[in-house]
């Protein structure tokens, strides 16, 4: 799902390239550095840590001596004629031994060679991102004690919704309570572009970074803006939302289009099929379209919406016209449209 902002590329901190006392290397006349032919490579691997900001003599000098380049001077002057090289992202690069400079700038740009990276899906629960940090390598103790004993902003009540989803990599002395403030943030720098920081109207940030985390639970980016007048005119009229994604976030399960009606009676302050207004807090973490459809409703009466089939979410504010869509869903369901699963 490609976020409005286009902000799908890898976030972390940049490394510079640094030129300070280096800069004979480039003067004319000088003979050229040894170097390995481009487009080969010995078979090896050798894993380049990259470590925030480290220099670009730094990384020339790692890359040599590891045998991926034939030289410093060949990657150190590569990089000081790429303006690409800034990009290069903290982490620890799996990269091919004995090629050329410019190969092994690519590789170093490439993001699938980088073993550390830690990629967060838009909707993402904060017991995924868990997963996901142990999976790299980070003990359960420590992720528990830095997930409990990481600084929110005082507004809100809990991390769940605050780690925005991106791809962040680091290196491999970073910390998880230094990742989790990455993310963090992330997630502060979206919710003010996205107008959530502020509140609007009677909704403070909080609740419209719930509202946010509902709407990118319970749709596609094209509906996101309908979802969000939906939760809206369901408040404003008293009616429960009876949303589905809480359900699911309660029981911590994934992958059904199903609910069975013992679901809708579990005893949680989240169940919004037994409780009114909105949960006490976000259900996921929400990526930028969501935020900016909290704070940007589409006009509508709907009070009613439902998938029939895959990419065919329909709106009304007739209840008889959402139950025969019902009926559809639910023989669509039985056909095996939505992948078989119940």
């Amino acid at each position: 799902m490609i976020s409005r902002d286009n902000l799908r590329g890898i976030a972390g901190v940049m490394v510079a390239i640094s030129i300070i006392g280096t800069i004979h290397l480039l003067k004319p006349g000088i003979s050229a550095a040894p170097n390995f032919a481009c487009g080969s490579t010995s078979g090896q691997i050798a894993e380049i840590d990259v470590r925030t900001g480290e220099t670009g003599s730094e990384i020339a000098r790692e890359l040599a001596d590891k045998g991926v380049t034939a030289s410093f001077e060949s990657f150190f002057r590569v990089a000081v004629g790429d303006s690409r090289s800034g990009r290069i992202a903290p982490g620890l690069h799996k990269i091919d031994m004995e090629i050329c400079a410019t190969d092994a700038l690519l590789q170093l740009l490439d993001p699938k060679r980088i073993g550390n990276l830690l990629a967060i899906n838009e909707g993402a629960w904060n017991s995924e991102v868990a997963s996901k940090l142990s999976l790299i390598g980070y003990s359960k103790k420590e992720i528990s004690e830095a997930f409990k004993n990481m600084e929110r902003p005082k507004t809100f009540s809990s991390l769940e919704g605050l780690l925005f989803p991106a791809q962040y990599s680091f290196d491999s002395g970073t910390s998880v309570s230094k990742i989790l403030q990455m993310m963090i943030s992330r997630g502060i720098k979206e919710l003010g572009i996205a107008g959530l920081s502020q509140g609007q109207g009677k909704f403070n940030s909080q609740q419209l970074l719930t509202i946010a985390s509902l709407i990118q639970a319970e749709g596609d980016t094209k509906d996101f803006s309908k979802i969000s007048r939906v939760i809206r005119n369901r408040l404003a009229s008293g009616m429960r939302l009876q949303f589905d994604s809480t359900i699911h976030y309660i029981k911590g399960t994934r992958g059904s289009v199903f609910l069975s009606t013992k679901s809708t009676l579990l005893n949680s302050p989240f169940n919004t099929y037994q409780r009114y207004g909105l949960p006490p807090g976000p259900i996921n973490n929400p990526g930028s379209d969501a935020m900016y459809a909290a704070t940007h409703p589409a006009t509508g009466k709907w009070l009613y919406f439902i998938t029939v089939a895959p990419r065919d979410t329909r709106f009304t504010d007739s209840l008889d016209e959402f139950n025969n869509w019902k009926i559809l869903y639910k023989k669509n369901l039985r056909a095996g449209k939505f992948g078989g699963k119940r």
